[in-house]
């Protein structure tokens, strides 16, 4: 079975949560111990943590997730209606490719089962088995990055957090459809790197855009499968980590923002948080993020794709060769904008589909400009 992968927390964690009140966040969660597994039918979302840092040539030690699950513990629950699971860690194999194999199976079996699994690692390679999770629901995927990087490598170079996103694009069977990288900072990206951005019609939103209107990134996260953040995306100042410095980035409040907005999207049914560095500062941020994505679910509208159009007010703007159709949500005034199906027998989407976007968007296509992400969609699905 896919979770005898996983070992049971360990007594030093129990003892603590025996600790805590009746009102704290740990002693509220179902916990995997050595007697007892939770009932999956019994939680939506599922803690797991991922010891493997070996994808990451500059490690410089084993990962060690026990302060996290302290400060996580020890926060108050918002009013949730979410029962929630620490199913506890996956150890590295004899290779990490082994760990690879392990972490795919546990991620696609919660996946089955409808469970949100948010993994907490390890090196950002682990990315990639989270994405290959996918392959049984034969589906295309979204991932959305919070990241200062793109993480592309060579062909011939095996899987690592330098290049993972090479693997993903390049390995089939091929079930990216989007990635979007929310934060990158120019000098960390070769030119060459930034215009294959543009070329594959990928999404990226540079750090001072995002951080001058974090509000742009809503329609990404909502459109997104995966998201994972890597932690050198936050600033040394916020996040206490000073062995890998970064003078800028995120503040602790934006990246819980970001974070907030995936746990909202209807869309998105997979967490991931990597490259911790074992301090207890950076333990007390990666709590509050994990925080605000169980926030964000509990918000849920259930929207489109789940929902029904019926609900929406439609829009229909006239352009020279084409119209361009709006909806806008009466319930939570979001807005999509359709891409039409396209029957050239290459195209990636099956039928008419929405792509979230925001109302700025629809105010550029009033006075006449097409949407940038409208665009590259339409491109995608041609090509």
């Amino acid at each position: 079975m896919e979770f005898d992968f996983l070992t049971p927390l360990d007594n030093e964690i129990l003892d603590f949560v025996k600790g805590l009140s009746s009102q704290h966040l740990g002693s509220k969660m179902v916990l995997h111990t050595k007697e007892d597994f939770p009932e999956l039918k019994e939680i939506k979302i599922a803690l797991i943590g991922v010891l493997e840092n070996r994808g990451d040539a500059d490690a410089i030690s084993d990962v060690c997730l026990l302060d996290i699950r302290k400060e996580l513990y020890s926060l108050f629950p918002g009013n949730w209606n979410v029962s929630i699971g620490d199913l506890g860690d996956l150890h590295p194999g004899n290779t990490k490719e082994d760990t690879y194999f392990a972490l795919q199976k546990v991620t696609a079996n919660l996946l089955k089962n409808k469970i949100i699994p948010i993994i907490i690692g390890g090196s950002q390679d682990l990315t990639y088995p989270m994405y290959r999770a996918y392959d049984h629901l034969e589906q295309m995927v979204n991932l959305v990055a919070i990241d200062r990087k793109f993480h592309f490598g060579k062909e011939s170079e095996s899987i690592s957090a330098a290049s993972y996103l090479t693997n993903i694009i390049l390995d089939e069977p091929n079930n990216l459809f989007n990635y979007s990288n929310v934060g990158y900072q120019t000098y960390y990206n070769s030119q060459e790197e930034i215009d294959l951005i543009e070329k594959m019609f990928f999404d990226a939103y540079r750090l001072g855009d995002i951080s001058n209107n974090i509000a742009i990134s809503e329609p990404v996260f909502r459109d997104a499968d995966i998201v994972v953040v890597d932690l050198t995306a936050v600033k040394s100042c916020d996040s206490g980590n000073f062995i890998t410095f970064a003078p800028n980035g995120f503040n602790g409040k934006e990246v819980c923002s970001l974070s907030r907005y995936s746990g909202i999207s209807d869309k998105v049914s997979l967490f991931g948080i990597f490259n911790h560095n074992n301090s207890k500062q950076e333990s007390v941020l990666i709590a509050q993020i994990i925080w605000y994505f169980i926030e964000g679910y509990h918000y849920r509208s259930n929207e489109y794709p789940f929902g029904s159009k019926e609900n929406y007010l439609k829009y229909i703007i006239p352009f020279e060769d084409e119209e361009l159709v709006f909806y806008k949500s009466d319930k939570t005034e979001r807005w999509w904008i359709e891409i039409p199906f396209i029957s050239n027998g290459n195209n990636k989407l099956k039928r008419n589909t929405l792509l979230p976007c925001s109302y700025e968007e629809y105010l550029e296509a009033c006075n006449q400009e097409l949407p940038e992400r409208w665009w590259k969609v339409q491109r995608k699905n041609i090509v």
